[in-house]
């Protein structure tokens, strides 16, 4: 039994040297680090950082007048997907595809820098964890006055931090801004939406990614272990548990190519988008809690082991499905639109994906 990834076959536009670059990056990083994850707080690797800047990676979508490398979304995913894949944990989405693409798309100056973003929250507070907030060295601050969404570039030594990390260890931390305090400058409802639907699709695609790869660490597992004088993958117990993973997963990742070739066609600005992307959400949320099942019931002890890779990509999906809106709101997202659509318009809501 085989999976598939986001790679260079659900995005034939990426060059497949560029893609087996990035791969090679973060599989190089893996093996000369610790052989599995030692659990705790996360911390930012400025050396693979400064190696990912280097190859234009750190900035992978940025404009090349404003020093990125001027590639698109779907490079983007790759290079996501290669470090989910290989569990390095570093802020380069973030940093690039929300970060520094809202300042650029601002004319605001980025520089070298590294950056994550602190959105509003649905009733326009900050109560959420910022990603990665204590390790880099800006954040930028998008906020709601009452009136109109404002935004303010900060250094990170500037604000009142509170060290957190989420199921997998990320940095998630608390920020407190005097944001009374700070002028910054207005922007518009418009771009806003568009900067959240680039974080939720965001970690659409990292969800998918760790989903497969828990999928096909099962597939080795069981095609290896031997039991009762057979392979675990001949019972017919464990093909049900594979298959139903790996079709989970699969259709979490065709959700969010969907969701992803919408919104870079149509420039993030498709009507149905964000019912593809609260499609995209649901479905690799949904997947994540039968892959994590299946995968560490088939592993059996070993798989709830430290030393054992599998619970790195398992927390990983758990954690990111709830960043960025948990699946009960994205499971809401779908009933409002669908109930919206009506029993006549239903159909087109589900099959238009202009």
């Amino acid at each position: 039994m085989t999976t598939t990834h986001l790679s260079t076959t659900a995005a034939p536009a990426v060059d497949p040297d560029l893609a087996a670059m990035m791969d090679a990056v973060f599989a190089d990083h893996q093996r000369s680090g610790p052989s599995h994850s030692t659990g705790g707080r996360a911390a930012l690797d400025r050396t693979l950082w400064h190696r990912l800047d280097s190859l234009g990676l750190a900035r992978l979508t940025g404009s090349e007048k404003s020093g990125g490398s001027g590639a698109g979304w779907h490079e983007a995913a790759v290079l996501l997907t290669a470090a989910a894949r290989h569990g390095i944990r570093t802020p380069v989405g973030e940093h690039d595809l929300l970060a520094c693409w809202l300042l650029e798309t601002l004319g605001r100056p980025v520089g070298g820098a590294i950056r994550t973003v602190q959105l509003p929250g649905r009733d326009g507070g900050h109560d959420a964890p910022v990603p990665w907030a204590a390790e880099v060295d800006r954040i930028v601050v998008v906020w709601w006055t009452g009136d109109e969404y404002r935004l303010a570039d900060v250094e990170s030594a500037a604000l009142s931090l509170v060290q957190g990390a989420n199921l997998v260890g990320e940095p998630r931390d608390t920020v407190r801004a005097d944001l009374a305090a700070t002028e910054g400058e207005p922007v518009s409802e418009a771009l806003v939406g568009r900067l959240k639907r680039r974080a939720a699709l965001m970690r659409s695609i990292q969800v998918c990614a760790v989903l497969e790869r828990a999928v096909e660490l099962s597939i080795e597992h069981v095609s290896a272990r031997v039991q009762f004088g057979r392979p675990l993958a001949k019972f017919q117990a464990i093909q049900n548990l594979i298959s139903d993973a790996a079709a989970e997963a699969a259709l979490a990742r065709v959700a969010t190519e969907a969701a992803l070739d919408v919104a870079v066609a149509t420039d993030w600005d498709s009507a149905n988008l964000d019912f593809l992307i609260a499609t995209s959400r649901s479905c690799a949320g949904h997947a994540a809690s039968v892959v994590t099942r299946n995968a560490h019931q088939v592993h059996g002890a070993i798989g709830t082991t430290r030393e054992h890779r599998l619970h790195e990509f398992t927390r990983a999906a758990l954690a990111w499905r709830a960043e960025y809106g948990s699946v009960r709101h994205w499971d809401e997202q779908i009933a409002a639109a669908a109930t919206a659509a009506g029993p006549e318009g239903l159909w087109a809501l589900i099959a238009d994906s202009r």
